[in-house]
């Protein structure tokens, strides 16, 4: 009912971005440009998006840059790693995969995200 105001999303796909409460406060659904853009505010939306992938470049070259320092001083550097997921060689297609390692169920449920990043 009313798709063609939707763009013609199925309910399911007009679903899938809803926000959730207790969620981590890096999932996608939190993103404030999306969320500025899905009610009509496209100017903010722009500068929004502008906004968040600035501060990835920020985050990128301080993380080139302690990798630099420490290539250099010969000091052990420990790259970003992602949170829940660990690459691994899948089993049957011998190709690197993402696999969930574990840990965010428990923080969702303890509503425990110390150990999630600012990014946004």
């Amino acid at each position: 009912k009313y798709a063609e105001n939707m763009y013609y999303f199925s309910e399911l796909a007009l679903t899938l971005n809803a926000p959730e409460s207790g969620t981590a406060p890096t999932d996608s659904r939190r993103r404030p440009d999306q969320r500025l853009m899905e009610n009509g505010r496209w100017d903010e939306a722009n500068a929004e998006k502008q906004r968040l992938e600035e501060k990835q470049r920020i985050s990128r070259k301080r993380r080139e840059a302690e990798a630099a320092r420490a290539t250099e001083d010969g000091t052990p550097y420990d790259p970003y790693k992602p949170l829940w997921f660990e690459r691994k060689k899948d089993p049957v297609t011998q190709e690197l995969a993402h696999v969930y390692k574990g840990g965010y169920w428990e923080s969702k449920e303890k509503q425990d995200w110390t150990l999630c990043p600012d990014i946004f």
